[in-house]
């Protein structure tokens, strides 16, 4: 018998990848997206149906509908995302309330709605795509990172509390993949001629590691791989061997000097200099 999939976030990136390859596993595949207004139906993500995570009453809507389309998930996919560049001090607090909103509570709101129908079955998983941002900060993508920081967090948390109900957590944390769209990577309307060019120089670094990333659709392969395990891992990190390599010198450096060289790799202004770290 087929499995049941819901996956929020499929209408472009990984998300649209994700849900291609479920649908092609042969999961019973219910997508869900902003961009599904009025498109309500059979797509190449599955049954499409309309959903915007930042709205408590949509969500509520998107589960009700995608349970009669489909019956209760085995697998809820959380990869609804949005990024705002630009520097910490600048953001608006709309922008910052934004990116948390998508990010984080939207994933939130869908994984309280699926767990008492997935608590019913004794049975489900629940993918939240992360980040290697979840794992360390870059320069301009400061709340991007703390709303990927939260998932990270949120996600430990409810692997262990909904463990003894038989339903597993697995995080996602892709590096740079090919196949972004810009109508989901917006500037901070707040940048000022303070840091006009470190944006600049940080967002063509990070044009060219997308431009070269990985491919989202052996990202998705992997994803659904992982799903078909009996017991699906609870990370799945998907990235360069430098992503890799970040990562683990990331806590092995001492603090101030992973910073320089991640400033010095973004070509940050002043990434020459570490700062100096307090003594205990």
């Amino acid at each position: 018998m087929a499995k049941t999939a819901w996956i929020t976030g499929a209408s472009s990136g990984l998300g649209l990848y994700t849900a291609r390859a479920l649908v092609a596993a042969g999961y019973n595949t219910v997508a869900g997206a902003r961009s599904f207004q009025g498109l309500e139906g059979e797509g190449e993500q599955g049954y499409r149906l309309p959903l915007d995570v930042t709205d408590a009453g949509s969500v509520k809507a998107f589960c009700q509908r995608a349970l009669q389309v489909s019956g209760p998930p085995d697998v809820l996919v959380n990869c609804a995302g949005v990024l705002v560049l630009g520097a910490c001090e600048e953001y608006q607090p709309q922008e910052l309330r934004q990116v948390m909103d998508v990010v984080f509570f939207g994933m939130a709101a869908m994984a309280k709605e699926v767990l008492p129908l997935m608590r019913a079955k004794g049975a489900g998983t629940i993918v939240n795509f992360s980040s290697i941002n979840g794992l360390l900060a870059t320069p301009m993508q400061g709340a991007y990172s703390a709303g990927k920081h939260a998932v990270e967090g949120y996600s430990e948390a409810l692997a262990m509390e909904i463990k003894p109900h038989g339903i597993h957590v697995m995080l996602v944390e892709p590096g740079d993949h090919q196949g972004g769209q810009a109508r989901y990577r917006a500037t901070s309307q707040g940048v000022t001629d303070i840091y006009r060019d470190a944006l600049v120089r940080v967002s063509g670094v990070i044009a060219r590691d997308e431009r070269t990333g990985l491919s989202p659709e052996k990202l998705a392969l992997r994803v659904v791989r992982a799903l078909d395990r009996r017991t699906p891992p609870f990370r799945l990190r998907v990235a360069s061997l430098g992503q890799h390599m970040a990562v683990i010198l990331h806590d092995l450096l001492p603090g101030g000097l992973f910073l320089r060289l991640l400033s010095l790799y973004y070509r940050v202004p002043g990434g020459a200099r570490a700062p100096r770290e307090e003594k205990a």
